[in-house]
């Protein structure tokens, strides 16, 4: 695909050169052909050939995330701090003695 594009190029900038060079061409003219009939078609057609590239990582970055395990309440929330205990599990606080 890039050796495609890279000889599209080459001709196009040629056209543009002659173009440019040509007594009656101008460097706008010059300037409207690269861009018109290079860079404009080249865009669209790149952009049709990697639809494919792009559903495939789309559709493995689903599958990546759809096979990541769900997040318990045993792990920590990623805010640096220690997770909670549950209240369940905890002992209660001893109590002081009234004197």
């Amino acid at each position: 695909m890039y050796l495609t594009v890279i000889a599209w190029l080459y001709v196009v900038l040629m056209m543009s050169v002659v173009e440019a060079a040509s007594p009656q061409g101008t460097v706008l003219g010059a300037i409207s052909t690269f861009l018109l009939y290079g860079i404009l078609p080249l865009s669209i057609v790149i952009y049709i050939m990697g639809t494919g590239a792009r559903r495939r990582a789309r559709a493995a970055a689903q599958a990546a995330a759809e096979a990541l395990p769900a997040e318990s309440s045993e792990q920590p929330d990623a805010s640096g701090h220690a997770p909670a205990r549950d209240a369940a599990h905890t002992p209660a606080a001893p109590m002081r003695e009234k004197h």
